[in-house]
């Protein structure tokens, strides 16, 4: 049964480590790349493969997680609990298998399935906690899961080549996360479905405020996982212009680091100013600072470490408070009982976009190069700022 805001801090503190434990998951193989290149000799297709394999079996578990509700008729920290251990351990497979072949990235796609019960579960455990903080509450859940999609590059530099050892540690690391999710609470403003009704995902077309949030969303995802997935690898191609080439590849992995976490960071800030100016306000001023970001790293790419570095940083710094608010513009539009559906038929939604966005990135590279690639990113936010402009005239 939900418990009283006493337990608010300690359910929300166990809930944000288990979302950056479990979150970890995503990446690891982005993190390791030139590791699992040099011994697996990988093709282009497979190296993307092995990231954008977690994307679709996320939209995958996503879908069948939206259609059968199961975030709002179950017990959402079980559903997250087996959702993070079961990951976990699929993800270890990745130690006894030929990371090379087939079967590695149907356990990505498997891993990616089951973290569809991680993320927006998280969600839906957190706006329970809250009405006039939601901002703050989804602020610091897409915090903590920026913070595990980097946490796989500080792995990855702190274990040097052994990609082994960050696998390893990343699989754990989801365990323990499940099983502390497991000791949380639910608040007060928790809201459970009595009955399974397929039809609360039509408020995706019938309920203007959470479609225009739907839209905001799908922009702002056009550019997010593919500047993750890729940031490392694409600022080693940069870097290698003035830098040799193992320099490069490790300042590489720091940049991605510090970059991705620092948007963990402002998501939490962000979720603090929006609770006070505004959700779709903070959205527009974040996905037009990361629009910019993109062109400039696309414009500057291959010139001064220190500028790209900079741009880099700041990219990924202003790529990640919008996606908090466009799940908190969700749960505001929609019954409490059907808040964990359709944030859940949201990120479906945007990570079917992203399956897209990262398996063609290195496709489009080789066609077009890094510098035109980068930049196209921006057209991601500048139709999300459009759908958030919509959005605030109806307010």
């Amino acid at each position: 049964m939900p418990l009283g805001m006493e337990g608010k801090g300690r359910s929300l503190t166990l809930l944000l480590i288990g979302q950056v434990a479990g979150m970890s998951l995503w990446f690891i193989t982005a993190a390791v790349l030139p590791d699992l290149i040099e011994e697996a000799k990988l093709s282009s297709f497979r190296q993307a493969a092995l990231s954008s394999g977690v994307q679709a079996g996320f939209v995958i578990g996503a879908l069948i997680s939206a259609f059968l509700g199961l975030a709002d008729r179950f017990d959402p920290r079980r559903v997250f609990a087996i959702s993070a251990i079961s990951a976990g351990l699929i993800n270890a497979s990745l130690l006894m298998i030929d990371v090379g072949g087939d079967l590695a990235i149907i356990v990505r796609v498997a891993t990616g399935a089951l973290l569809a019960g991680v993320y927006p579960v998280g969600m839906k455990i957190a706006v329970g906690w809250g009405l006039k903080d939601r901002g703050f509450l989804v602020g610091a859940l897409v915090g903590a899961l920026t913070l595990g999609s980097a946490a796989p590059h500080l792995m990855s530099y702190a274990g040097g080549t052994d990609w082994r050892l960050t696998i390893g540690i990343a699989s754990v690391a989801a365990i323990v996360g499940g099983l502390l999710c497991l000791a949380s609470s639910l608040g007060p403003y928790h809201g459970q479905a009595v009955k399974f009704d397929p039809r609360v995902v039509s408020q995706a077309w019938t309920n203007r405020r959470v479609r225009l949030a739907y839209a905001g969303y799908l922009g702002h995802m056009w550019e997010l996982y593919a500047m993750w997935a890729w940031i490392g690898v694409a600022a080693t191609v940069s870097y290698r212009a003035s830098l040799p080439e193992m320099e490069a590849q490790e300042f590489a992995k720091l940049t991605a680091f510090t970059a991705i976490a620092a948007g963990g960071f402002a998501s939490v800030l962000g979720g603090l100013v929006a609770d006070k100016v505004g959700k779709a306000e903070v959205a527009i001023v974040a996905m037009a600072v990361s629009g910019t970001c993109a062109v400039l790293t696309g414009l500057t790419f291959g010139g001064p470490v220190w500028l790209t570095f900079v741009i880099v940083f700041v990219w990924g710094l202003s790529i990640a408070p919008d996606s908090a608010q466009f799940s908190a513009l969700v749960a505001d539009a929609s019954p409490p009982e059907q808040a964990g559906s359709l944030m859940t038929f949201q990120t479906a939604l945007g990570f079917t976009l992203t399956f897209v966005t990262v398996q063609l990135t290195p496709l489009a590279v080789g066609a077009f190069g890094w510098p035109v690639v980068l930049a196209t990113l921006a057209i991601g936010p500048a139709f999300g700022i459009v759908a958030m402009l919509r959005l605030r005239a109806m307010t």
